[in-house]
C-alpha cells in the first residue's frame, strides 16, 4: 500500500532533533525522500542513515538565516531527488535570554527574529520557483500557539517572531492558492522536545506555570506534531491554505485559573 506522500520530496530545517526528526521519520515511512538541513552537522550522517541511507534522505549543513545556504539547500534537494514537493520550515530557536521586553536586549531580539522569522522567509522565497514551476506544492512553516495569545512565561522575541511567521503563512497562502501552492501555519502548544527540556529544567516553576494553562494535562510528543505536517502535506489537506492550524491541546480555546 502506498504511503500517502509516496515518491513526493520533502525539505525539513532543523531536521536533526524534535519535531522536524520525527517528521522525516514520518515522511520516510510514508514513502517521501527528504532533505533534511540542520546546523547540527555531527548529526546529519546519523540521522540520514537512520532514515534509510542517500536512497531516501540526504543531509545540508544549514545556516537558515543565510540566503546563499538555504538556496543551496532547496537546489541540493531538487538536483537529488527531482524535485521540491514539501518544505516544512520548522527551524527555531527559543534563548533564555529571550524574556521579558524589560529585560531582553536588543541583540537577543535580533537573534530570535533571524532564526525564527527571516529564515521562513528565505525557506520559503527558495522554495516557491520549484513549486511554481511545478504547478504543486505544499509549504508548512512552524508557528505556535504563542501567535494567536499571550504566553503565560514572555519571551518576546519568540512571541513576535511566531507572529510574524502565521501572518506570512497566511499571505503567501492566499497570493499562491491558485498556482496550485499551498501555505500553511502549524501552531504548536508546548511540544516535549529538546529544546522546551532545557529551557524547563533550568525553571520548574516556570515549566508548571506553562503545563497548567493545557486542558490535556501534558505536552505534546513530536510524533504527534509530526502526524499534523504529514496531513498538511498530504492531498487529505488539498483545500487547506492561509490555515492557523493550532495543535495545541486545547490551551488556546482554554480559560484556565492561573496558580
Amino acid at each position: 500500500m502506498a504511503g500517502r506522500i509516496e515518491g513526493r520530496v520533502a525539505v525539513i530545517t532543523g531536521g536533526c532533533s524534535g519535531i522536524g526528526l520525527a517528521t522525516a521519520r514520518r515522511f520516510v515511512a510514508e514513502g517521501a525522500k527528504v532533505v533534511v538541513g540542520d546546523i547540527d552537522e555531527a548529526s546529519g550522517a546519523r540521522v540520514v542513515e537512520e532514515l534509510g541511507g542517500a536512497e531516501v534522505a540526504a543531509f545540508v549543513r544549514v545556516d537558515v538565516t543565510d540566503k546563499e545556504q538555504v538556496d543551496t539547500l532547496f537546489r541540493t534537494a531538487k538536483e537529488t531527488f527531482g524535485s521540491v514537493d514539501i518544505a516544512f520550515n520548522n527551524a527555531g530557536i527559543s534563548p533564555p535570554d529571550d524574556d521579558s521586553i524589560l529585560t531582553t536586549d536588543l541583540d537577543a531580539w535580533r537573534r530570535v527574529q533571524e532564526v525564527n522569522l527571516t529564515s521562513v522567509y528565505l525557506c520559503c522565497k527558495a522554495a516557491l520557483p520549484h513549486m511554481l514551476e511545478q504547478g504543486r506544492g505544499s509549504i508548512i512553516n512552524t508557528a505556535s500557539f504563542v501567535a494567536v495569545m499571550g504566553a503565560a512565561t514572555s519571551q518576546i522575541s519568540y512571541s513576535a517572531s511566531k507572529g510574524g511567521v502565521l501572518s506570512m503563512s497566511r499571505e503567501l497562502g492566499v497570493q499562491f492558492a491558485r498556482e496550485g501552492v499551498r501555505v500553511n501555519a502549524l501552531c504548536p502548544g508546548p511540544v516535549n522536545t529538546p529544546l522546551l527540556k532545557e529551557l524547563f529544567a533550568k525553571d520548574e516553576e516556570r515549566a508548571a506555570r506553562r503545563l497548567v494553562h493545557v486542558p490535556m494535562g501534558r505536552f505534546a510528543e513530536p510524533e504527534e506534531l509530526a502526524g499534523a505536517v504529514l496531513f498538511l502535506a498530504s492531498d487529505d489537506a488539498s483545500f487547506i491554505t492561509a490555515s492557523t492550524f493550532l495543535v495545541d491541546g486545547g490551551i488556546s480555546a482554554a480559560y484556565v485559573t492561573p496558580l
